[in-house]
């Protein structure tokens, strides 16, 4: 008889949920809902102004998604639900929130509804970055071991910054809280009951190394006296790996979400971490491009390394028994999208209606029409800040070139090529520190929906491209997870690579660099370097400046 397993990811707006079998990957049933607050980066759900840079969600979301989308995904499969044998799940990370003893989070107290420290504090969350730069100063000062593997500079983005940030801009939030859980492990602890830390969140958002722990004692005194046993007092618990069970699904969260009972749940996982075994992807020397409304460049190596800007190399992060190289772009689907929403011509709109298609594709195919350089325009991709290699959210956008004659699809494909420049940046500085790229590949919605931009890929890195098979990447991915957690003796796997192997896998397309076109962006990647390093290396710190006006203005 078959078995099934069940995967869910948690984005940045929206939830999945996928059914998959085992022993062939192929997907059954599907199911997604967004979420009802979004990304909430100006205002609390009862009106209070949130400041610049905030990013917090709600967490009865995740719940009402959950409820909605399992039995949706299920139904939709056409298979009966104690026939899952596995579940796991993924989320975007590092999204953190402080939650009372019994796991509840502050938020969701009537006496905290109004405080945005007790809110989940989404990845992009970018409210901690004088913490993060304090963090980054004093472990340069004092040598700190940890901070090479992080790329040399601490990332706003991840556990401790925001953490710190709760304890010095509202204290008595951090007081109240019993503890700090990642959005991911906070959802198995509401399908198992058990607290758990998985070693990828860990690893990559709260510097825990596998041998050395977390940051010293020592470190965290000089950082602030109070956050000397920050780790033992608010983010106590196990560290387990990949693919572990983190124990059962509950009596209680069988009937709220309908689920089986007592079926295995692996520990959380990383939205883009998890994607490595759908593409098939188990083997050093492989980067995987996971593009949404970021990207995440995930590769694995048989030796820790040292890369700048990298966000993490962590032993066991995506695979056991191989280091997990993590680098990033915090602005990508994001960036297009911002262009469609706030500067797309009324004509254009006008034209994608009547012909029944999205901007999106009206302006990729208008764009596709354009050779490459005929524009005259150059674009850094720091939309949303720089997570790699430049690690500093305090960038911003730019676009030199523009005149009187640019057109709306000249700007999109400005846009398209400034990510595929950053990406480009990110494997030359991996290939540079030692860490060798042999194949790239790409998942996620953009990787299949415009065959454009992945063509621009290819011309601009010089490298093919080959596409996963799976359009739900993380789902899949954490459903072979939830495979590995209940093991063979269920039916499932006993290792991540068998089931990958079984499970995983690309499409026929390739996307191969075109000769001329190459030539025409080696020039035009030359001028992005030089506004790079203008801007990006402290030469030019316009962009801060205007930034800190913004935040004088709006205070």
């Amino acid at each position: 008889m078959a078995k099934y397993v069940l995967g869910m990811d948690f984005g940045t707006l929206s939830a999945r949920a996928l059914v998959a079998e085992v022993g062939t990957g192929r997907e059954l049933g599907t199911a997604t809902m967004e979420y009802r607050h979004a990304v909430m980066d100006r205002q609390l759900p009862g009106g209070k102004i949130l400041p610049p840079d905030f990013a917090l969600q709600h967490p009865q979301d995740y719940i009402d998604c959950m409820k909605a989308i399992i039995p949706q995904a299920i139904a939709s499969a056409g298979i009966e639900k104690d026939d899952i044998i596995g579940l796991g799940l993924d989320f975007t990370s590092c999204t953190i929130v402080p939650v009372d003893e019994n796991g509840t989070p502050l938020c969701m107290k009537a006496e905290w509804a109004d405080e945005p420290h007790a809110y989940f504090k989404l990845w992009k969350h970018h409210g901690a970055q004088e913490e993060a730069n304090r963090m980054t100063e004093l472990a340069l000062q004092r040598e700190e071991k940890f901070l090479a593997r992080y790329g040399g500079k601490v990332s706003s983005e991840w556990m401790l910054p925001k953490v710190w940030e709760t304890l010095r801009r509202a204290p008595q939030v951090y007081q109240a809280a019993d503890s700090f859980m990642e959005a991911g492990d906070w959802l198995v602890f509401l399908l198992t009951g058990k607290r758990t830390h998985n070693c990828t969140m860990a690893g990559y958002k709260a510097m825990w190394h596998k041998r050395e722990g977390y940051p010293s004692k020592e470190y965290l005194r000089a950082l602030d006296p109070r956050l000397e046993n920050v780790f033992e007092e608010k983010y106590p618990g196990e560290v387990l790996p990949v693919g572990t069970c983190a124990g059962t699904v509950t009596e209680k969260a069988a009937r709220e979400f309908g689920l089986p009972q007592g079926c295995a749940v692996a520990v959380a996982n990383i939205d883009a971490h998890v994607s490595l075994p759908p593409a098939g992807l188990t083997g050093s020397g492989e980067m995987l491009m996971i593009m949404g409304t970021s990207t995440c460049h995930i590769m694995l190596g048989d030796e820790e390394k040292v890369v700048p800007g990298m966000c993490g190399a962590v032993e066991d992060g995506v695979v056991p028994g191989l280091i997990g190289f993590e680098a990033g772009q915090s602005c990508v689907g994001d960036h297009f999208d911002w262009y469609v929403k706030n500067c797309l011509h009324a004509a254009y709109a006008a034209e994608a209606e009547a012909r029944g298609i999205s901007p999106h594709v009206l302006l990729s195919e208008k764009a596709g029409a354009l050779r490459p350089g005929e524009s005259g325009l150059v674009a850094l991709d720091w939309w949303n800040g720089n997570r790699s290699v430049l690690v500093d959210v305090d960038l911003t956008g730019l676009m030199i070139g523009l005149t009187l004659q640019t057109r709306p699809e000249e700007i999109y494909r400005a846009l398209i090529e400034a990510t595929a420049y950053g990406t480009r940046k990110i494997i030359d500085t991996f290939e540079q520190s030692g860490v060798g790229i042999q194949a790239l590949y790409a998942c996620g919605g953009i990787s299949q929906k415009n065959a454009l931009m992945m063509q621009i890929y290819a011309d601009v890195t010089g490298r093919s491209i080959r596409i996963a098979r799976s359009k739900q990447t993380p789902a899949l991915g954490s459903a072979m997870f939830g495979a590995v957690a209940a093991g063979s003796a269920r039916g499932g796997y006993d290792t991540i690579q068998d089931a990958a192997r079984e499970m995983g896998g690309t499409l026929d397309i390739v996307y191969e660099p075109v000769p001329e076109h190459r030539a025409v962006y080696e020039q035009l990647y030359a001028e992005y370097e030089r506004l790079h390093d203008l801007f990006g290396r402290g030469e030019e710190d316009m962009m801060k400046r205007l930034k800190a006006i913004r935040n004088r203005a709006r205070a």
